[in-house]
């Protein structure tokens, strides 16, 4: 079992910036894969962010040039860094970890979210 622990969300005038972190903690053998997703009132929950253990990242199309991934492997914590914030950035936001198990194969773990409110 993984666990994940996420924090920094809150509340932030349109411009400002947040720094979302999610901390893993469990029974991990190596972490393939982290990221963020997230889901506003109404819509589908999308990919925000994701870095591989080969450190390759991907945005979406609507966050790049504000949003950075990164990855402290050590303390098995990913972290987002949301600059220049939008009101349509607001949505809870979910820290994803895809975990390697040997012959298990690959497992999903999910973060409890944690909400981003941008005001305008």
């Amino acid at each position: 079992q993984v666990q994940l622990v996420e924090s920094g969300g809150g509340l932030v005038q349109a411009g400002g910036s947040l720094r979302l972190s999610c901390a893993a903690s469990g029974r991990i053998s190596s972490i393939n894969a982290m990221g963020w997703y997230r889901q506003a009132p109404g819509k589908q929950r999308e990919l925000v962010a994701s870095i591989t253990s080969g450190d390759k990242t991907t945005y979406a199309d609507s966050v790049k040039g504000r949003f950075t991934v990164s990855r402290d492997n050590a303390k098995n914590t990913v972290y987002l860094q949301m600059n220049s914030l939008k009101p349509e950035d607001t949505a809870v936001y979910y820290c994803n970890v895809e975990v390697y198990y040997g012959l298990r194969g690959l497992y999903d773990y999910w973060g409890q979210g944690t909400q981003v409110t941008v005001s305008s």
